[in-house]
């Protein structure tokens, strides 16, 4: 079926063209580069991976609660609203809930494998263009992906967020070399990380949890290739400079933080607006998970070398200061180890099943 007919809202035009600005820079020096870089392309190398084949996509998912997470999680919960919904209301909010969630994933990813491949496009070092080839093959795996989960397991789709396409267009529309990078690597990428974080380890549903699990390990070589090559930049920037890419990083964090409201599912069952958006405001889970979802990025920001008083006063403001000093090694390390745990235990159930299959066969063939 179209996608144009399982969009929940109208989604408007079928092509959103943002004019591109920048120069393409080629790279004459082929046979030298920084070391650590060159070894995150290599495991960007090693870990390509076949979604049709590593995720099992028979599992069924119930579309009124795809992704089994707690009915806190949706603002409406606990309000006049939801009193007087019946199983099946809530069934549809739940589902209306993770389309829009996974939808805005999908774009998303759309919008990484575009950055991505500006990247390759735009910046001037060779290694960084080898590594951001194999990150724009990633990218194009997690937009099937989600795109797939909407289509065959959900069968619903919400457009783009107006905050994430306006930071989208911010990154894509500045010529500058490295902006692609800070908007897509440091802040729609640690945000969509901790986001998929959070669904990950409170999903009850198989398939969900391998998804999120599975593209998670590829998100967290995308950020270190972020602060790898902004950090070395950002060291030789005049203080003018900083501090318009510190402006840059204080809006996207607003409007990322204003992206995860979900008010236009509450738009499309009747709710009006600035209701919606109190419920949102009010909703004691969604502001921790707001909070949360800053993990990634307030870090990652500090470690690049962008963290002057505007920008620290700003996370003050957001209540996520605090965050500046999570071990970002750290979680990557355990994105990592997750997924390969997900694989050994599944393809470890899958051999045992295998094992018992054979033996029944045996069996049945040796009686009389």
């Amino acid at each position: 079926m179209p996608t144009y007919d399982l969009y929940a809202m109208d989604p408007g035009a079928p092509l959103w063209q943002v004019p591109a600005t920048g120069a393409a820079r080629f790279s004459w020096e082929y046979d030298e580069g920084r070391e650590r870089l060159l070894a995150l392309y290599q495991k960007g190398k090693d870990k390509q991976w076949d979604a049709q084949k590593r995720i099992a996509w028979d599992l069924e998912v119930d579309p009124c609660d795809p992704l089994g997470t707690p009915d806190e999680a949706i603002s409406l919960y606990g309000t006049p609203y939801w009193a007087k919904m019946n199983d099946r209301d809530k069934g549809e909010l739940r589902k209306h809930f993770a389309s829009w969630q996974f939808s805005q994933f999908l774009h998303g990813e759309q919008g990484a494998m575009v950055c991505a491949a500006r990247i390759v496009e735009s910046v001037p070092d060779l290694d960084a263009k080898l590594y951001s080839a194999t990150q724009t093959m990633d990218e194009a795996r997690h937009a099937e992906i989600y795109s797939r989960f909407l289509h065959e397991k959900i069968g619903m789709v919400y457009p783009v967020n107006d905050n994430l396409r306006a930071l989208l267009g911010d990154t894509l529309a500045d010529s500058r070399w490295d902006m692609p990078y800070l908007g897509m690597q440091v802040l729609i990428e640690g945000l969509a990380l901790a986001a998929f974080g959070l669904l990950r380890d409170t999903t009850d549903k198989p398939l969900p949890k391998q998804i999120l699990a599975y593209v998670m390990q590829d998100e967290a070589r995308h950020v270190a290739f972020g602060r790898m090559a902004l950090r070395d930049y950002y060291k030789q920037l005049t203080d003018a400079e900083r501090r318009e890419r510190e402006d840059f990083v204080i809006e996207g964090c607003y409007l990322m933080r204003d992206r995860l409201r979900g008010v236009e599912v509450l738009e499309n069952f009747g709710i009006p607006t600035p209701e919606a958006e109190e419920y949102s405001e009010r909703s004691e889970f969604l502001a921790i998970f707001r909070q949360l979802l800053f993990s990634r990025i307030v870090p990652c920001v500090k470690d690049i070398g962008l963290w002057g008083k505007r920008l620290q006063q700003a996370y003050v403001d957001m209540g996520v200061f605090e965050m500046g000093n999570t071990n970002l090694d750290l979680l990557m390390t355990q994105d990592e180890e997750i997924a390969e745990q997900l694989d050994a235990e599944r393809f470890a159930a899958e051999e045992e099943a295998r094992v018992a299959e054979v033996a029944e066969a045996i069996r049945v063939g040796a009686e009389p």
